[in-house]
């Protein structure tokens, strides 16, 4: 039917088909075809592509804003320390805002996508996502379940939430959430410990099932496979190069943490560089990216320092099990064109290089390349690259063993053949975990590959490795609040400081501002436009000062402001007269003694995520503690003042 025509009654002829003749409305349908023909016609009278080129302009001018203001947004609060400082107690202006999870996916891919030539992994980013999503959930079932704000709610999901990022990047929701614990959180309670820890096996498992829906795994198996020799993995003399290779991993764990830390610092306050990032970051991020792509160019220098690999093949060449010094001591395999995924060994061998002239020369240039890589304002993980950094430490020495001992060590009148890959598996887990003051990180090894063989070595690699690198340097995320000045509280369990002696009396802040219950409105209305703390203390009278409760300020702003009809005009109101009629006194249930030790306050502080205490003196008020006395006392401790 709609290819039958006819004519329209009055018309001067025009064929039309049926289907308009006897549609709805064909009056209408009519002027809107017109109207619609009238506008194509001015549209393209001065060009088929004007409009089209007015499109591409605005959607590309719209793209390069987005860019900006995504990457604007993320550097704000990218990574562990912010989180590390939220669950301290303190609030950070939109870290956990979901407007910046979409900025934070597409720079993420960015970067990942720029594979070994910046050397960054995806653990940081994927804990700030994670922790986003955590707190976005949590406000979610507050509104739907109609209940107040909780903050021991909130922090136990930003707790799970971290677990589960750390656990869905390696599918290891062991080491996920003891990493969590060790790491972000200083006080881990058992009722978030399970909650966590349901959260991260939830998440890794999840993970390792889409690879076996995508056909990249057969079934659910380990992220890293290695094939190590399980009856005799190693020789019980081999303990002490173990130990020996932890001793090295903890002193370059500090070397390493000095430098960047170091660098970063003279990065915010070099006046041309902080100036370049504070009006251009994408353009330091392409200078930096661009002399970091320059030097590991495969064709150039990158070849001497396999960099062609992955950051997924350098961990599966690194755990090898074969000795690559011995397979070259008689042959000289040629530097494969293409690179070859059975034998990714090769990748760090050159013919006029020797196996142990590669991993020194990746050592010595990656040391500085990651620092570098570390201060662009882009979101990255660091810990995936001191992972790979640290298998190459043990690698290194693992080879220089079998070189040394090629038929093996002999103990009990048995001989087995040394395992690098063993080494490298030690070195990756002794220099991580030096790095970022945590033991979990040889857990984290057992999980990434499946086997357990190398438990006690590792173990023993880890333990000093540790104990070199808290005795001299804080760790990566600790510095790295230090740099970026964000609101933190200094560790003193251990430190011989003489916590212990120094009382709250000699650092408390003595002038506080305190409101009695019989203060006229005058008085009220004078310390809440001179003072801008967050709550005042309420005493019983002037005269007694005896601690009853405190009052928040905004309720106190938001009393004077409101004309309440029960107060008869013309008479003197007091404080107690806002107490009754709106502003709630909460009562004081936790206070500080004159008498009470600095480390007695310190752990109180850190136990509880709290930002300030008052202290009484026979429930007299006399003063407060907040972070900034705790800072300066600590720090009076560590860095006396020296002797005029």
């Amino acid at each position: 039917m709609d290819e039958l025509v006819g004519l329209r009654e009055g018309s001067s002829g025009n064929p039309v088909a049926l289907q308009e003749l006897w549609g709805p409305c064909p009056r209408l349908r009519r002027g809107i075809r017109g109207g619609l023909e009238w506008l194509k016609q001015k549209l393209f009278r001065v060009g088929e592509d004007w409009c089209f080129l007015l499109v591409l302009g605005v959607l590309m001018a719209l793209i390069s804003y987005a860019m900006n203001f995504a990457i604007g947004r993320v550097v704000r609060g990218s990574g562990i320390p912010e989180l590390k400082t939220i669950l301290s107690g303190v609030i950070l202006e939109d870290y956990l805002d979901i407007k910046n999870f979409g900025a934070k996916v597409v720079g993420l891919s960015c970067t990942l996508a720029m594979g070994s030539t910046l050397f960054l992994g995806k653990v940081g980013p994927f804990v700030h996502l994670s922790v986003m999503i955590a707190a976005y959930l949590g406000r979610l079932r507050t509104k739907t379940l109609g209940e107040a704000e909780n903050k021991s709610k909130q922090h136990e999901m930003l707790v799970a939430g971290a677990a589960v990022g750390v656990a869905t990047v390696f599918a290891a929701p062991f080491s996920g959430i003891l990493f969590c614990i060790e790491v972000i959180y200083s006080h881990f309670s058992v009722w978030d410990y399970w909650r966590g820890f349901f959260a991260a096996t939830c998440g890794a498992f999840m993970f390792r099932l889409l690879a076996v829906f995508n056909s990249e795994q057969e079934t659910i198996t380990s992220l890293y496979k290695t094939s190590f020799r399980v009856d005799v993995p190693f020789d019980l003399p081999e303990i002490f190069f173990f130990v020996v290779l932890g001793a090295i991993c903890g002193m370059a764990s500090c070397a390493y943490l000095f430098c960047q830390r170091t660098f970063l610092a003279f990065i915010r306050t070099n006046r041309v560089i902080s100036k370049l990032l504070a009006t251009s970051k994408p353009l330091y991020a392409a200078l930096a990216t661009l002399v970091l792509a320059s030097i590991t160019y495969p064709p150039g220098v990158g070849r001497f320092m396999a960099s062609r690999l992955s950051m997924k093949e350098h961990l599966d060449s690194l755990f090898d099990n074969r000795s690559w010094a011995l397979l070259t001591r008689n042959a000289s395999p040629p530097w494969p064109k293409e690179l070859d995924p059975q034998n990714l060994w090769l990748e760090w061998y050159h013919p006029h290089f020797t196996i142990f002239g590669t991993l020194a020369f990746f050592l010595v240039m990656k040391f500085w390349m990651l620092i570098l890589a570390t201060t662009i304002p882009m979101p990255a993980g660091y810990f995936l690259p001191i992972f790979i950094y640290g298998a190459a430490i043990g690698r290194l020495l693992g080879e220089a063993l079998s070189l040394a001992f090629p038929e093996g060590i002999v103990a009990g009148g048995i001989t087995n053949p040394i395992m690098p890959g063993g080494y490298a598996l030690a070195g990756a887990a002794a220099f991580s975990g030096a790095v970022t003051h945590s033991i979990s990180t040889a857990l984290l090894a057992f999980e990434l590959t499946g086997q357990i063989v190398h438990a006690l070595p590792v173990l023993m690699a880890v333990l000093v490795a540790n104990a070199i690198a808290q005795s001299c340097q804080p760790s990566f995320y600790d510095g790295t609040i230090i740099v970026k000045k964000l609101p933190y509280l200094p560790w003193i369990r251990g430190r011989p400081i003489g916590s212990h002696r120094v009382t709250v009396e000699n650092f408390m802040n003595h002038t506080i501002t305190t409101l009695a219950r019989d203060a006229p409105l005058e008085q009220v209305v004078k310390a809440v436009t001179s003072t801008d703390v967050a709550e005042y203390p309420v005493v019983e009278s002037g005269e007694s000062q005896i601690l009853v409760g405190t009052v928040r300020r905004a309720q106190l702003v938001q009393a004077l402001q409101a004309e309440p009809p029960a107060w008869a005009s013309g008479q003197q109101h007091y404080l107690q007269d806002m107490l009754v009629g709106g502003c709630s006194l909460e009562p004081v249930t936790l206070m500080l003694f004159p008498e009470t030790s600095l480390h007695q306050a310190h752990n109180l502080f850190k136990l509880l995520n709290l930002q300030s205490l008052f202290v009484t003196s026979k429930g007299r008020a006399v003063g407060s503690v907040t972070w900034m006395e705790l800072k300066k006392a600590i720090s009076a401790l560590t860095k006396p003042p020296a002797a005029k």
